[in-house]
């Protein structure tokens, strides 16, 4: 067999090997194989206990809020309409200013000492005033942030945990990775944190310039923003200023007390390694209770969603 003919049998089996019939073949064999099913069937408990946890982050993104201050500048300026009718050959309008509740245009000078500054400048420009209203609000937002920060992690710790057990083949994950998990029977979760996006913005007369100081309100910028309200109005007993004392820290300090283990139900990481924890208030700060490690627990999701404000003896 010449050199020719072999190199003309290689392409025709790369062609092949590339053809999307041959991928298809290769996908359907993988499917209905044995082994897939018998597994499929094995971990049906744990794709059953993926999907609750799936429908509970969905739950928190429907039911939280993640709305503080806003700025006033430019909030009426839908009510004109702007057009550069310049003639000029060199246009410099590259840089255009947005107007939003979430953006504030200012000098150049306010957007610099924002970004070296976040904290103070976002509640002096935004309206996010120190009174126990809006730690409060800060707070709730914080609350939710955090807890879907925690269960969206959570979600894609199962899914890996699953792929992993199931182990397909490389092509199947990079081909015909919707088709895989609708297989397995595990419903995925597109949601997002929806973290609040704040704007410094400057734009130059002309267009020409423009420079942006950006802030999201992650766990780590809510949880400064809480520090310094509860520093400036000096309430740390309100309900507002205890849940400002619930940092990423105390509640991790809770989780590791308490050995990663619910106190209601007793189920803990030893027993479900991708189990969902979270801190709970024994007695609600609404009823008056305080974010001192004796009143904090850490119970699993199933049983902190039941009990909500609730004091169980």
């Amino acid at each position: 067999m010449t050199g020719s003919v072999i190199a003309a049998l290689i392409a025709i089996g790369l062609v092949l090997i590339a053809s999307p019939i041959i991928w298809n073949i290769r996908k359907d064999r993988y499917f209905n194989s044995e082994q897939f099913q018998a597994l499929r069937s094995e971990i049906a408990s744990v794709v059953t206990e993926h999907n609750e946890v799936v429908n509970y982050v969905a739950e928190i993104r429907t039911n939280g809020s993640f709305e503080l201050g806003s700025s006033s500048s430019g909030q009426y300026a839908h009510l004109a309409t702007f057009e550069n009718n310049s003639t000029w050959n060199n246009r410099r309008d590259r840089n255009l200013a947005e107007y939003a509740p979430h953006v504030h245009n200012a000098s150049l000078q306010v957007v610099r000492s924002a970004s070296a500054d976040p904290i103070r400048y976002l509640m002096k420009y935004f309206s996010i005033k120190a009174d126990t209203d809006t730690l409060a609000d800060v707070q709730r937002v914080a609350e939710n942030i955090a807890r879907l920060e925690e269960a969206i992690g959570n979600v894609s710790g199962r899914e890996a945990a699953i792929a992993s057990r199931i182990n397909p083949p490389a092509f199947i994950l990079e081909r015909y990775a919707e088709q895989f998990w609708s297989q397995v029977g595990v419903h995925l979760s597109s949601i997002t944190v929806p973290y609040p996006h704040y704007k410094f913005q400057y734009t130059s007369a002309g267009g020409n310039s423009g420079q942006t100081a950006s802030i999201d309100l992650n766990t780590s910028t809510l949880e400064a923003l809480s520090t310094t309200l509860v520093e400036k109005i000096r309430w740390t007993k309100s309900a507002a200023g205890q849940r400002a004392l619930m940092t990423a820290r105390l509640r991790g300090h809770i989780k590791e007390r308490d050995r990663y283990t619910c106190q209601q139900c007793g189920i803990s990481v030893a027993a479900e390694p991708h189990l969902l924890l979270e801190v709970d208030h024994i007695i609600p700060v609404s009823k008056g209770g305080l974010s001192m490690p004796e009143n904090l627990q850490t119970l699993c999701w199933r049983c902190n969603r039941s009990k909500g404000a609730r004091v169980v003896a």
